[in-house]
């Protein structure tokens, strides 16, 4: 009979919610969190409720501005870029280094926000907010030969952002970018992430970084944070519905843009023998239940290899720990070893529950489906927003799951019999970030990775999006814009010498790096 779990001690959502009052009182109050526009915590906007996917219980929701509202917090960002783009590189780097020391202090605080906000296992939360400060020290530590011969944008950087990484993607991309001397401006992601990206940028604002944060619905806010002039760059990471609505807008205004958008991965297999390597990654690509832009969830394996592969997949798959991120034995027991939780709410997993129904109906084979016995909650709690792994043997083509990215832990497995089918199947969603060849002759690797239409392919491994100095981009319609990592991040928001062309996807060229 499994133990009776307990909630581990000290880690509530009051607890967390009591320490955000302690540590950074001028952003949260008792009963929400505020916005932070012209250098100030504002009390405006209307606050929505919300509930954590963990276990459905009510937590910090956005304070949604209006539209007019959010155009005098870009004209005040403008004023606070006109003064920042002046400051000596040696002063903006101090402020920055500052800000990484104060995250550092609180990275506990802030990983635990983002257990309750989207779900995030204690382990992948903390590497969340880790990598977000190492990141960025790295860029502190080199900025110089990055900045030379270059200057900051005419305006404040906009930041659009997906909810999965509040840390490592969207206050990584905001330190850098003032780093490079820009005024910052985020908008809060709608599904989750508010109050642990209210507390980064409270002890940011605290060191005279020029941030601004606020809340709102995408469609009422586009005309400030992508159209107003005063804007000097969209950043946006997020599905291609919405990517395409930004595009087009910048691409009409001839705005500086970086456009992150989802691809379907594949993993292929060719002439492949070395299952024991694959077989010892699998748990790792169920990190976060794929909700990664770099997840992959579609296989593409060569027929007569199908037994190979599944010998190796399922006994793999057949392992994953999902459950609550903070559910323990013992109250002072350490926190659990978890691949997952939750999907980011209730709704997203009802989504991918239908999403799989439809398509066995359709004629798609389970070849896997884990059931909620050996997973790890609370007696009683909401399990809504959960989702055990799910593998389906060729999804049909009227599915979703045949051609775009599911953001949850459903696999998908497509049989093919020669190399065009192969390069076919891995190109389904027209353009990538990542995929991975496997093929024990390097050869038939170089002569094939070319054709697969991926920012990056790896020979047998996984890719991932890379921290510091490795480069990041897509191809197809999985990428707008220009490429960002490395010297990349900073030469996407600093103006160069006159007739510049940065590499990235732009309606007029593509320029690989």
């Amino acid at each position: 009979m499994a133990p009776t779990l307990t909630l581990k001690t000290g880690t509530s959502w009051p607890d967390a919610w009591q320490r955000c009052l302690a540590v950074a009182p001028e952003a949260f109050r008792d009963d929400r969190v505020l916005n932070l526009w012209n250098g100030a915590w504002q009390e405006d906007g209307r606050v929505l409720p919300a509930v954590s996917p963990v276990d459905g219980s009510p937590i910090a929701g956005p304070p949604r501005l209006d539209g007019t509202t959010a155009h005098r917090a870009v004209c005040a960002a403008l004023d606070q870029h006109r003064a920042w783009r002046h400051l000596p590189l040696e002063e903006r780097r101090a402020r920055v280094a500052a800000t990484l020391d104060a995250l550092t202090e609180h990275r506990t605080l802030l990983a635990l926000l983002l257990v309750w906000e989207i779900g995030k296992p204690w382990r992948l939360a903390q590497a969340d907010v880790d990598r977000a400060i190492d990141g960025v020290r790295w860029y502190v530590d080199g900025i110089e030969p990055m900045l030379a011969g270059r200057s900051p944008l005419d305006g404040p950087v906009s930041n659009i952002a997906s909810w999965n990484y509040p840390m490592s993607v969207l206050v990584h991309a905001l330190l850098v970018q003032a780093l490079a001397g820009n005024a910052v401006i985020a908008k809060t992601p709608t599904d989750g992430g508010v109050a642990c990206l209210t507390l980064a940028c409270a002890l940011a604002a605290r060191e005279g970084v020029p941030v601004t944060l606020v809340s709102g619905s995408g469609g009422e806010l586009s005309q400030a944070l992508v159209r107003a002039p005063e804007i000097g760059c969209v950043s946006f990471v997020g599905g291609r519905d919405t990517g395409a609505a930004v595009a087009t807008a910048v691409a009409d205004l001839g705005k500086r843009h970086v456009l992150e958008q989802e691809g379907l991965n594949t993993w292929g297999f060719w002439n492949h023998s070395d299952w024991d390597t694959f077989t010892a990654v699998i748990p790792k690509l169920f990190d976060y239940g794929k909700q990664r832009c770099t997840a992959y969830p579609r296989f593409v394996v060569q027929r007569h290899l199908f037994d190979a592969f599944l010998a190796a997949y399922l006994p793999a798959v057949r392992t994953l720990r999902v459950g609550h991120p903070l559910a323990v034995e013992q109250g002072d027991d350490p926190y659990p070893e978890l691949d997952f939780g939750p999907v980011i709410n209730a709704a997203k997993a009802k989504e991918l529950q239908d999403q799989v129904a439809v398509a066995i109906e359709r004629g798609a084979v389970p070849l896997h489906r884990a059931t909620p016995d050996d997973a790890r909650f609370l007696p009683g709690q909401d399990t809504s927003a959960y989702v055990q792994p799910v593998t389906l043997l060729n999804p049909p083509s009227s599915s979703p799951l045949h051609h775009a990215e599911p953001f949850g832990p459903v696999d998908t497995i497509v049989l093919v019999d020669t190399e065009a089918e192969l390069l076919a199947a891995m190109n389904a969603s027209n353009g990538a970030l990542v995929s991975t060849l496997s093929t024990d002759d390097r050869a038939t690797y170089e002569r094939l990775a070319p054709h697969i239409r991926a920012f990056k392919v790896g020979h047998g491994t996984p890719r991932s999006r890379g921290d510091r100095e490795e480069l990041f981009g897509g191809l197809g319609a999985s990428w707008r814009g220009a490429f960002v990592g490395g010297d990349l991040l900073v030469r996407a928001v600093t103006r160069g010498p006159e007739g510049e062309r940065l590499p990235g996807n732009f309606p007029e060229y593509q320029l690989l790096p």
